[in-house]
C-alpha cells in the first residue's frame, strides 16, 4: 500500500501533524523509531503551556504559541485530561533588569498576551516567598501533561483510520516518480509525500539542511524541590534576550510536584538524558560542525557558567535563591533531565523561530524546540497545509 502521507516521528508535533493530515481526508502512517510514543522531547517536557510572551512579534513561534495555548487547553478539557491555567510570574530581582522587563512586556502586548505589571508588593500577593523589585503576571500560562495529550492523539489517529508503527527507525529515503520509500533495513513503507518531525534527529534525513542549520543538543538539568509549600505556581527570571533559553525557573507540575531548572549544557549525546551519557558519533558531529565552534567562541563565558552549575548543586541553588531566597541546597533533589534540539546556523547563530524546509515530496522540520509542544496543533496544520 502507498499512503498519501508518511509522518516520521511520534512526538507530539508528529502526532498532531498526522491528525491534521487525516482532517484533509488523506491516508497517513506515523513511523516512530522507539517502542513507545512521545519518548524524547515530548516525554521529558515540563508541561508548561506557553503564553507567547517571549517570541518576536510576527514570528511563527509567537503566532503558534498563542493559538496553540488556547487549543491545548480546549483539547485537555474536551478529553478530560489534566490542565490548569494557573498563570506565572516573571520576576526582576534587581533594578538593572527593569528595562529588559519592560521590553518583554511590550513584546507580550504586541503578541496579545494578557499581562499585569506588578511592583514588589504585587509580587508578594501572588507569591509570598518570591524576591523581586517588579514583575509581570502572565495570566495565559498553564500546565498540562503532554505525554497524556500525545497518547490521546495516538488513539484519535487509530480511530480515524490512520496507521501507527512503533520500532521503525527510518534509515533513509528513496524517491521515484510515484512515491517516497522510507527504508528500514529490509522493510519499506511508501508514501506519496513525507513529513519528517524527527526532533533531536532533525536533519538526519535531509543532507541539504547542513547548509541551513544543524541540531546542537543542549541538556537541561532539573531538580525536584522538596518544599512544595514555598511556591504556588510558576516563577521565571527575566530572560537574557541573546538566547532562546529562559533561565533557571520554578515550575509546579501538573501532578503537584515542584521542579527547578533547567540549566543548558552541551549534551554529549543527542538522546543523552543521563548525566555522563556519551555518544562518540554524536559528539564528533557536534564538534566537527563549524556553526557550533563559532557559537562556542561567542558564548563560552555563559557556557562555562552553565557547566559549573551542572556540577554544583550549591551554584544551582544560588540561581533559584535569586527568585526564592528561602530555598536551601538540600531542598533540591536531582530529577530527570531533558534535551533541547536547538538548530544552529553555519555562522554560529541560534535559530530563533520554527524552521521548515521542503525538498520535492519531503517536508522537514529543522527546528522545533520549546514552545513546540504548546504549538503542536497549529504546527501540524501548517505542515499539512504546506504539503498540499
Amino acid at each position: 500500500m502507498t499512503f498519501d502521507v508518511a509522518v516520521v516521528g511520534g512526538g507530539i508535533v508528529g502526532l498532531a501533524t498526522a491528525v491534521a493530515v487525516l482532517e484533509q481526508h488523506r491516508s497517513v502512517i506515523v513511523l516512530e523509531k522507539e517502542n513507545r510514543w512521545a519518548s524524547h522531547q515530548t516525554g521529558h517536557n515540563s508541561g508548561v503551556i506557553h503564553s507567547g510572551i517571549y517570541y518576536t512579534p510576527g514570528s511563527l513561534k509567537a503566532r503558534f504559541a498563542r493559538e496553540g495555548a488556547r487549543e491545548t487547553v480546549a483539547f485537555c478539557k474536551a478529553e478530560s485530561l489534566p490542565v490548569d491555567v494557573c498563570g506565572k510570574l516573571i520576576v526582576a530581582t534587581d533594578r538593572s533588569e527593569l528595562p529588559a522587563l519592560e521590553r518583554l512586556a511590550e513584546r507580550g502586548r504586541a503578541n496579545g498576551v494578557t499581562l499585569t505589571r506588578l511592583d514588589a508588593a504585587g509580587l508578594s500577593e501572588h507569591e509570598p516567598n518570591v524576591a523581586g523589585v517588579a514583575g509581570l503576571y502572565v495570566a495565559d500560562t498553564g500546565i498540562c501533561d503532554y505525554s497524556a495529550i500525545s497518547q490521546r492523539l495516538v488513539e484519535q489517529i487509530g480511530e480515524s483510520g490512520g496507521e501507527l508503527r512503533l520500532g521503525f527507525p527510518v534509515s533513509g529515503l528513496a524517491e521515484d516518480e510515484d512515491a517516497v520509500h522510507l527504508l528500514n533495513g529490509a522493510d519499506t513503507v511508501s508514501a506519496r509525500q513525507v513529513i519528517v518531525c524527527a526532533g533531536l534527529q532533525a536533519g538526519q534525513l535531509d543532507p541539504d539542511s547542513r547548509q541551513t542549520a544543524r541540531i546542537v543538543p543542549f541538556r537541561g538539568e532539573y531538580y525536584t524541590v522538596r518544599r512544595t509549600d514555598l511556591i504556588r505556581n510558576l516563577i521565571y527570571p527575566v530572560p537574557d534576550p541573546r538566547f532562546p533559553f529562559l533561565g533557571v525557573h520554578l515550575t509546579r507540575m501538573i501532578d503537584g510536584s515542584l521542579h527547578a531548572g533547567p540549566n543548558a549544557v552541551l549534551a554529549l549525546a543527542r538522546e543523552g538524558y543521563r548525566k555522563g551519557a556519551f555518544s562518540p558519533r554524536d559528539l564528533a558531529a557536534t564538534l566537527g560542525y563549524p556553526g557550533f565552534r563559532r557559537m562556542a567562541r561567542k558564548y563560552w563565558r555563559m557556557g562555562a557558567a552553565e557547566i559549573v552549575r551542572s556540577f554544583s548543586r550549591h551554584r544551582f541553588a544560588d540561581a533559584v535563591r535569586r527568585l526564592v531566597p528561602e530555598i536551601r541546597d538540600d531542598d533540591l533533589q536531582p530529577a530527570e533531565a531533558g534535551i533541547r534540539a536547538q538548530a544552529v546556523t553555519p555562522a554560529g547563530g541560534l535559530v530563533d523561530d520554527f524552521l521548515f524546509s521542503r525538498h520535492g515530496r519531503v517536508l522537514h522540520v529543522l527546528n522545533a524546540p520549546s514552545p513546540a509542544a504548546t504549538a503542536a496543533f497549529p504546527i501540524g496544520r501548517e505542515l499539512a497545509r504546506r504539503l498540499r
